[in-house]
């Protein structure tokens, strides 16, 4: 490496309408964490680790994301609350003022490319106000050597300036002045306002997650996948808070990667990224010793804060956001798959914390209720903390990734029905949440009772066992897992009153119904029938 000084301090960013910048380019880590702290916008823990504060944004604002409404898009978006048109002539005015905002600054640029499967490559460069948005996005884009970035040319630009606020969002079709744009003609992400990193990261992924489908027949996935001894793939969808990273991390298996993946038509699956971003809030080296030990210079911490009077990061501290987060090289976890992707996916997990109690620890799913429990993406959140309110809220979030989906979901959904029939994929959900009543009342299936489930899938122990239907949800639940007390193997078991048992799973039912609405003009047949039993006709004091 060159040190920073012998580096040409200025090359034309005039192409991009940039003028009269210092230009940084391609600085190591170590370089811009030198610079972050030198200009005061940074702090390194006790081990050399660099934590910075992302400021207003500490979390991703689906509010002001849009995506522009051209010939491109037009016919091929589910435009609506997700995705958000803005006109052609409202970016390109955005574009040229934050160009002229970034014009004479000292910007910093990044080039690199996502996915790692070589020919769906794609080479992305990232211009940043600040030294930080740069290091994060060395650690989660795949990195070049220096031999390819001599040559180095984008397919896609990322330009980042946290510092600049739209002044009259209203005239140019913003709710604020904040913005995250994607614009798929002049291939740009513009993230203007906000200096939360994953802005940058979900921009270029949701441009993927049309990209691909639409022009390379790869699904995206937004799911975490690893691969055994034998080269059987396994894939890991959920949303947050459902054990996704956790437990892709297994001992016995490589990791690809922790959040976003590509299906290929010849059977592979690959990571987009070369880095992980993983939630750090109660983070301890006994419950993820991977993710805890990955904290090491190199790695990207955001909004933590420190014990009193040290430098000792206490991952307990929700001071500033519940979202307190690191990013960190994917070479920082040991046990993982080099180049980011292998071939053959013989299972896929649907992992969903299901805090009502109601759904099995483990069941399969025929291809209908695969698609079907895809498009719901459900997982229920914990109510708040206020005293007295024990009830959990479903939440759904189609192709468990619906924030950073531009298709349709049925689109995704029957592209993955597709996949699993021609590989002969195993589909499976995953409660990993209460058991024995909902939240308040029952207890959380133990962490090590789930990795047992899914490691007997993995094995192949389930292939031969009897299944009995849910009657309700129609799931097909095993009587016997190695390890696991048959007892917990159907819920209905674990709860002291039955009645109150299919209560429950009646109205959780029709919360599925209700939601699936929304999709059911799309949906084939196999798919909805791919739902709950129970349809709206049934009232919740039906009898069984």
């Amino acid at each position: 490496m060159r040190s920073i000084l012998e580096r040409p301090k200025t090359q034309s960013l005039e192409k991009y309408g940039l003028k009269n910048n210092v230009v940084q380019w391609n600085l190591s880590g170590e370089e811009l964490q030198k610079i972050t702290v030198e200009k005061g916008m940074g702090t390194e823990t006790e081990n050399g680790t660099l934590a910075v504060n992302t400021g207003k944004f500490t979390g991703r604002s689906p509010q002001d994301r849009f995506l522009v409404k051209d010939d491109y898009t037009k016919d091929k978006v589910w435009w609506g609350n997700i995705n958000k048109p803005l006109s052609s002539e409202n970016f390109q005015i955005l574009y040229d003022r934050v160009a002229e905002y970034l014009s004479g600054k000292e910007v910093y640029v990044h080039d690199g490319y996502v996915c790692a499967q070589p020919e769906y490559r794609m080479n992305v460069r990232t211009i940043t106000e600040y030294p930080w948005s740069n290091f994060f996005v060395k650690n989660m884009f795949l990195r070049l050597n220096e031999k390819e970035l001599e040559n180095f040319e984008e397919e896609w630009l990322v330009l980042c300036a946290p510092g600049y606020e739209e002044k009259e969002p209203e005239k140019v079709g913003l709710r604020q002045g904040n913005f995250s744009i994607l614009d798929f003609k002049r291939k740009v992400a513009l993230v203007g306002g906000s200096a939360y990193t994953g802005e940058m990261k979900k921009g270029i992924f949701s441009a993927l997650n049309l990209i691909l489908p639409v022009e390379r027949n790869v699904l995206p996935m937004h799911c975490s996948a690893n691969v055994g001894e034998e080269g059987d793939t396994a894939v890991y969808f959920g949303l947050s808070g459902t054990g996704k990273t956790t437990l892709s991390a297994d001992p016995e298996r490589k990791l690809i990667g922790d959040d976003e993946h590509g299906w290929t038509s010849e059977n592979i699956i690959f990571n987009f990224e070369g880095g992980c971003y993983a939630k750090v809030i109660g983070l301890t080296e006994e419950t993820e010793p991977d993710i805890f030990r990955a904290i090491k210079p190199g790695a990207l911490l955001e909004n933590i804060m420190f014990k009193p009077g040290t430098k000792e990061v206490d991952f307990n501290d929700a001071t500033i956001t519940q979202n307190t987060r690191v990013s960190y090289p994917i070479e920082h976890i040991d046990n993982i798959q080099l180049p980011s992707y292998a071939g053959n996916p013989k299972n896929i997990f649907f992992l969903t914390c299901d805090a009502f109690g109601v759904l099995p620890p483990v069941s399969k799913l025929t291809p209908g209720q695969a698609a079907y429990h895809f498009i719901s993406g459900y997982t229920a959140k914990v109510a708040g903390t206020e005293a007295g309110i024990n009830e959990p809220v479903p939440s759904f979030s189609a192709c468990f990734g619906a924030p950073f989906m531009p298709l349709h979901p049925t689109v995704y959904a029957e592209m993955l029905s597709e996949k699993m029939k021609e590989n002969d994929v195993k589909v499976w959900l995953i409660n990993t949440g209460w058991s024995g009543g909902p939240y308040g009342v029952g207890s959380r299936i133990k962490l090590k009772y789930t990795r047992a489930m899914i490691t007997a899938i993995l094995k192949g122990e389930l292939d031969h066992v009897d299944f009995e239907m849910h009657p309700i949800f129609g799931l097909f639940m095993p009587k016997y897992c190695p390890g696991i007390p048959t007892e917990i193997l159907n819920p209905m078991n674990t709860w002291l009153q039955k009645g109150a048992y299919i209560q429950k799973s009646i109205q959780l039912a029709h919360s599925f119904h209700l939601n699936f609405e929304k999709f059911s003009n799309e949906a084939s047949e196999q798919i909805i029938n791919g739902g709950p039993l129970i349809d709206e006709h049934h009232h919740m004091d039906a009898e069984f």
